[in-house]
């Protein structure tokens, strides 16, 4: 009876802070990781939260007026970090955070400000589609929307 309490709370603490559920805070956790090795160029630490078949497709306006929709794959993508110049800073300033979770599949949207070497370069939105694999919760598929009209800038 004495050890009923310490039980409780251990099998709390425990439910808490496993990979088994996503809640909103471990959807941002992972997206915060994600964009932590973005800015280091930390490939691996990047590759920790990514789904290994992971894609990205970006939507846009081209300079003609067509709306385009470009893609790249996880492996491009990680390619692309790694290869970045030492003089470019790249900074992605998410403003805002939504999650929504069904089952083994989660989703997460922000809004956001790229900023190349200290300049604002353009705005847009997220969309971050979270899969539970055996590895835990990984990112399946980026897509984001690119704009220079409408900025907060």
């Amino acid at each position: 009876m004495k050890f009923l309490p310490f039980i409780i709370c251990m099998t709390m603490f425990f439910n808490c802070f496993s990979q088994d559920d996503l809640n909103e805070n471990g959807a941002k956790q992972i997206i915060q990781t994600f964009f932590e090795g973005f800015h280091k160029g930390d490939t691996l630490l990047m590759r920790s939260v990514m789904d290994r078949n992971m894609s990205l497709q970006t939507a846009f306006i081209a300079k003609d007026g067509s709306n385009v929709v470009s893609q790249s794959t996880g492996k491009d993508f990680l390619t692309a970090i790694a290869n970045r110049p030492a003089d470019q800073k790249w900074e992605e300033k998410l403003l805002s955070f939504k999650g929504f979770k069904d089952g083994n599949l989660g989703l997460a949207w922000t809004d956001y400000e790229f900023w190349l070497n200290g300049k604002f370069s353009h705005c847009g939105a997220n969309c971050f589609t979270l899969v539970k694999t055996d590895n835990g919760w990984k990112i399946l598929n980026i897509i984001d929307s690119r704009r220079r009209q409408g900025c907060s800038q």
